[in-house]
């Protein structure tokens, strides 16, 4: 049984039976646990593209796994079954695991992946506090990427967020409040913090106008940062060698078509004044920089995510 927690009815949840652990796992000394989630906002699929370069690139293993039948709406999110001729060939079953990895030197951290739960959010996230116990996680990291208006000229940015301001020190925050829909990897965040696990997340920026495609420059972003806060080396080539591709066959797209090359030079513009006001103590109350029409507001944000969950539809 885990300690009670903190959050309404956690002195109740019990995790027991949601999860199975391998059995011979090894000892780990404090390992990070790095939370990739499907389901939630991925805005050119930076934290897919990210999880998988992770799970291809480095040695792991599956040390817990979730009963996903438990978790999981089927008929709102269906697996894929092959059908070959005359009958079934196979079934994608959904994995939502713990993964084992091993970093380039060798660091061993921890990896959750696989579909965010349709159901039982807070005893999933009293589970995985269950597990970051059992392993001594000392830190969580979750990932995201959310849609912005901003040109994939520009480095791509990033926000990052914790209760522990000392995880975070050194990044501006880009928003003041505001409100967005929830997710089951912000809320393990929000939990494990009131819990007193430390823990934090990273959401980088991916240009409007191609979020719904593959944009590897802001997955590299992702493992960068995870990497840096984290003490892990992670494997970059790939994805660096598919981003300068990527921004190749874009900016050839822009040059044929007046009409967007306009725009992405408007978006230019715009983020070009923004970052150049942020040398001239343009902050709000809270502490979020000043958007003077040129970024997304708040609300503006907020819809946004809003929008871009509506209309996603996945392959």
């Amino acid at each position: 049984m885990i300690a009670p927690g903190v959050g309404p009815g956690m002195d109740r949840l019990d995790p027991a039976g949601l999860y199975e652990l391998a059995p011979d796992v090894p000892a780990l000394d404090a390992p990070v646990l790095v939370q990739a989630l499907d389901g939630f906002v991925d805005a050119g699929s930076a934290t897919s593209l990210a999880r998988t370069q992770i799970l291809d690139r480095l040695p792991s293993q599956v040390v817990a796994v979730f009963d996903h039948d438990q978790l999981h709406d089927y008929r709102a999110r269906r697996p894929a079954m092959l059908f070959a001729g005359d009958h079934w060939e196979s079934y994608d079953a959904p994995q939502l695991a713990l993964h084992l990895v091993t970093d380039e030197t060798g660091v061993p951290f921890l990896l959750l992946a696989g579909p965010e739960p349709d159901a039982q959010w807070e005893r999933f996230v009293a589970a995985v506090q269950q597990l970051v116990e059992h392993f001594g996680v000392r830190l969580t990291i979750g990932l995201n990427a959310i849609p912005m208006a901003l040109p994939h000229t520009r480095p791509v940015g990033v926000i990052a967020h914790s209760r522990d301001k000392e995880l975070i020190k050194g990044y501006e925050p880009w928003v003041g409040t505001v409100q967005v829909p929830a997710s089951a990897g912000h809320l393990l965040e929000h939990r494990l913090a009131e819990a007193g696990h430390a823990s934090a997340g990273f959401a980088v920026h991916v240009p409007q106008y191609v979020s719904q495609a593959d944009f590897p420059a802001a997955a590299v972003v992702l493992l960068r940062e995870v990497g840096t806060l984290a003490g892990l080396t992670l494997p970059l080539a790939d994805l660096e060698f598919a981003a300068a591709r990527t921004r190749e066959a874009i900016d050839e797209q822009v040059a044929g078509s007046p009409e967007v090359a306009a725009v992405v030079a408007a978006l230019e513009a715009q983020y070009d004044a923004f970052v150049a006001g942020r040398g001239k103590g343009l902050t709000a109350d809270d502490g979020s920089l000043l958007e003077d029409g040129e970024l997304p507001s708040a609300d503006e944000l907020g819809a946004e995510l809003e929008r871009f969950l509506a209309e996603r539809t996945d392959p």
